[in-house]
Formats: C-alpha cells, structure tokens, sequence
C-alpha cells in the first residue's frame, strides 16, 4: 500500500526523502503522495514526485495558509501548471479551519471561494482532478460551500477525519470518502473510530499527515513517517471488525480508483 497523505516538502523531511521512503518500503509502504499547502509548495511537490517513481503529489492552498506572508501572493496558475503533470493526482489540500483562530475565517473562506472557482474553470477546459479537503471542526460551514461548487462531490475526500459520527453522516450524505490518519488509534479519539465504522468499504482510505499524529504505541513521535500508515491500516480495520487482507486490497482498489493511480504501483509492482 502506499501513504496516502503526508508532507514530504517539509523541514522535518529535507534531506531525507530517500531515507524515508526506503524504511516505508521496509514496512510493505511502496509509495507516498506528498500533498501541497501553498501555490508556492506545489511546484516543490511536483520536483519530489518527479524525483522518484512511487511518489505523487497535489496542488493546492491550504486554509491555514491562506494569509501566509512566505505564499503570497496565490499565484493560481502554478497550480494549474503542476496540475498537467501526470505525476499530479488531486487538487488540495483546500477546506476550512475553525480549531485556529489565524487566519481569519473570513480570509480562509476568501481564498476558499477563489480557489473553487478556479477548479471549477479549470475543469470546464479539461483538467478534471479529485480534491483533498482539510476540514477541522467546520463541518457546517464546508458542506454546503462544496455542494454549491460545481465540483463532483463524490470526488472528494475529507483528509485526517476528526469528526464523530454526525459529522460523517453529513460527509457520506454528499457522497463524499473519508482518510483516517494515527488520531484513530488514540485512546481518547472514540468518536473517530465510532465515525470510521460507518464509512462504506469502498469510500475509506489511510494516511499519516506525516510529519505530524504519530499512530499508537508511536504517538508523540516526531516526525510521523509514512511507514506509520501500516499500523493505522491494521488499527482501523480491527476497529472495524474487517479481515486484514479484505481491508487491505479494498484500501489499495480504493486508492488507485481515487487517484487514478495503477494498482501495481500502490502493492509495490511496476510502476
């Protein structure tokens, strides 16, 4: 299987990509996506995903940094041109976040509305991408800015889920995936693995956010790495009362059927 989500681009990684991705492979995790924040980040994506053969990347701008002084200005059209890279297998992260006061939220949702639109534009020329969503404790708000987009719903996938059951409920009513990353194997995250339970099979995936949320008996570690996704794979699907082996080939079937990305690759094969 491969990581889903993590952040190769950041301090905790630099000079280590090799070494990361190998002790990964040493735990049967093949590959990664290393997922964007910034119009100035993606490119930096994109250089590591063409770098090496197991790893993609996606472009977006992350809510929390929407008013980043180091990203300003948003320079779209950089998205669009990591974008036309194969290598390139989502937009986002994008979304909202309510759990931090900075920035704004009504900054948060200026950039939100301005990068949807740009989707929505792009996708009318033929670059049509599934979309990686950050959403912390904005379930309400998020929800019904997504469904008036213009954008395919059931193309979207709600990353490092933290909600409990009702706000999967209104995840899953959109059509939309859940990602689960180590915060489902925490002690205290009950209503995390509650709302886990209710994800159709063919709509969950995993993930770290590497370099943060360290699964247990490793939380607190730092950096997250993403051979840590295995242990959150297991946790889920026992959480889950799931066969390993059933789980896992619905994992990997889900990611290559989401990213568009082949099969072989994600069980280590050719890529």
């Amino acid at each position: 299987m491969i990581d889903t989500h993590c952040h190769l681009t950041f301090p905790e990684f630099a000079g280590q990509v090799p070494e990361v991705l190998a002790r990964a492979k040493q735990h049967g995790i093949h590959g990664a996506i290393t997922v964007s924040t910034s119009t100035s980040n993606a490119p930096e994506c994109l250089a590591i995903a063409r770098e090496h053969t197991n790893v993609w990347c996606t472009a977006g701008v992350h809510p929390l940094y929407s008013d980043d002084p180091a990203s300003l200005p948003h320079l779209w059209d950089r998205l669009r041109e990591v974008a036309l890279h194969p290598k390139c297998v989502a937009w986002g992260e994008l979304g909202l976040d309510r759990h931090y006061s900075d920035p704004a939220f009504g900054v948060q949702l200026a950039v939100l509305d301005e990068q949807l639109d740009h989707l929505l534009r792009w996708k009318r020329s033929g670059i049509e991408k599934p979309v990686v969503l950050h959403c912390r404790e904005a379930f309400d708000d998020l929800i019904p800015i997504l469904k008036r987009s213009g954008l395919d719903t059931t193309r979207m996938v709600f990353h490092c889920f933290t909600g409990g059951p009702q706000e999967m409920r209104k995840v899953l009513d959109i059509g939309a995936w859940a990602s689960f990353t180590g915060v489902a194997t925490y002690r205290n995250a009950a209503e995390v693995r509650d709302a886990a339970r209710l994800v159709p099979l063919d709509r969950i995936m995993v993930e770290t956010d590497a370099p943060y949320l360290s699964p247990e008996p490793k939380r607190g570690v730092r950096p997250c790495e993403p051979w840590m996704v295995s242990i959150t794979a297991r946790s889920l699907a026992e959480a889950r009362a799931e066969p390993w082996p059933d789980f896992h080939a619905a994992l990997n079937q889900n990611t290559a059927r989401f990213f568009g990305i082949p099969e072989e690759s994600i069980r280590g094969g050719a890529a």
